[in-house]
């Protein structure tokens, strides 16, 4: 599902203009990137967190030039669903094989 397809689906439930839609995702997807950006996480109940994950430092390699790389710590952004949305998806998505 695009971000799209999310808007229209949210305007047909709620019988709302889809601009008015699209600048409430957007706020939403906008106040979660400001968080994260600040060094907060973001808790949804029941649905999940947007959490910072700190990745350690490592040497990787530079496979074009064969040279070994040395790659600092950082912080990424990462998603944590909810243990109750996961369980759903579990047990109502198939696995592609």
């Amino acid at each position: 599902m695009t971000k799209a397809e999310l808007i229209h689906t949210i305007c047909t439930k709620l019988g709302t203009e889809k601009n008015d839609t699209q600048k409430i995702v957007e706020a939403l997807m906008q106040e979660i990137k400001t968080s994260l950006c600040s060094g907060e996480n973001v808790y949804l109940r029941g649905f999940g967190s947007f959490i910072i994950k700190t990745r350690a430092a490592k040497t990787g390699r530079n496979i074009s030039k064969n040279t070994a790389i040395d790659i600092p710590a950082h912080n990424i952004p990462a998603f944590k669903p909810a243990k109750t949305f996961a369980e759903k998806v579990k047990s109502k998505v198939a696995v592609k094989k």
